[in-house]
């Protein structure tokens, strides 16, 4: 099977969206199927208002036609709502296509953030957009059971669940010897990971008084004045492949202070590595986590942040570990599969009805 990904959301930028469709991308190839993408890097592009680092897509006129006209799709997924998403799913239903789609982002809650305007406007008409965004699809894909939830009760239709994975070869426990030669901190190192950006809510984390230190991994527009803000706390860029992983064994607490993001692969990579969780009880991390009273507890989830993070340094490593590694991005890969193959089936027999 050939399916076609159209996403805004593509390397260099570092996300869990473009870790996502690159993981599955990959395991789905294994599995024997093609996928190929229609992404920023194929068009000249514009940096994105009061976020440069994303450059969005200037899309010229009868490009998508001749993008499917070479690839010949079996099966399309629009994975954002950017300028791509929206100029394939305007010739998907203008030429009567049917496709799959995926909601990765809270956009109320990020513009509620970001722009000082009414709150209908970042609520109801921003989930109305979304919802007028997604109507024509034959599924749209939620990585929890809680944001599924969510969007049913919002009036989104054909809500399927697709859960994430997470690489436990690359993100694994590392002895104690090699994490104090990579991060020589004074301890304990209470780490986050991520965009450095207002919508991430890192004030919350970085103004606790904490022992030890507090480390950021990540860019992003609110770096600089984070780092200004707060000189007590470590901000080291970026990192990824095994440079991150290593920084992610050497914590001992990783801290989620997020309370928009829909998943938050962070938290995997996290747990696979041996580090427990604090973080606030959001929607993502509840979902990610739980708080199953049969299985042994990985986080601490508490509306006194500074408080889930002295009781996540009590958790056992191994039980973290443990329970990331029922998490595999070939079940991810599968379930996107089964979910963008009965899409396109069920559309071309309602086509053909």
């Amino acid at each position: 099977m050939k399916i076609l990904v159209a996403t805004d959301a593509w390397h260099p930028q570092v996300n869990g969206v473009v870790r996502t469709l690159g993981h599955v991308a990959r395991e789905a190839r294994t599995l024997g199927h093609e996928v190929e993408f229609l992404s920023p890097d194929a068009f000249w592009t514009v940096p994105m208002p009061s976020y440069p680092e994303i450059r969005l897509a200037l899309v010229p006129p009868g490009a998508i036609e001749r993008k499917l006209e070479r690839v010949k799709p079996d099966a399309i997924h629009i994975a954002t709502e950017g300028p791509l998403g929206h100029c394939m799913r305007r010739v998907c239903v203008r030429r009567g296509l049917p496709f799959t789609t995926s909601f990765h982002t809270r956009f109320p809650d990020y513009l509620a953030e970001r722009l000082p305007v009414p709150e209908r406007w970042t609520t109801d008409l921003t989930w109305a957009w979304l919802r007028r965004f997604h109507a024509p699809g034959a599924a749209v894909m939620a990585a929890t059971p809680g944001l599924q939830r969510e969007l049913c009760e919002r009036g989104f239709k054909n809500v399927k669940l697709w859960p994430r994975g997470v690489d436990a070869t690359l993100f694994r426990p590392r002895t104690i010897k090699d994490s104090r030669a990579v991060l020589d901190l004074p301890r304990p190192i209470f780490l986050t990971v991520g965009r450095v950006a207002v919508e991430k809510n890192l004030e919350a984390f970085l103004r606790l008084d904490l022992p030890g230190t507090k480390l950021v991994v990540g860019d992003g527009p609110a770096r600089a004045s984070l780092a200004r803000k707060f000189p007590d706390a470590v901000f080291v860029g970026s990192k990824q492949g095994e440079a991150l992983a290593e920084v992610y064994a050497a914590a001992d607490v990783f801290v989620f202070p997020s309370l928009t993001d829909t998943f938050g692969l962070v938290l995997l990579e996290a747990l696979a590595s041996g580090v427990p969780v604090a973080a606030f009880p959001a929607a993502a991390p509840r979902d990610v986590i739980g708080q199953n009273p049969e299985l042994a507890p990985v986080g601490a989830l508490d509306d006194d942040l500074r408080r889930a993070c002295f009781a996540a340094l009590e958790l056992n490593r191994d039980d973290c570990r443990d329970f990331a590694l029922k998490m595999t991005w070939e079940t991810s890969a599968r379930i996107f599969l089964e979910h963008v193959m009965e899409g396109a089936k069920a559309a071309r027999e309602k086509l053909a009805a």
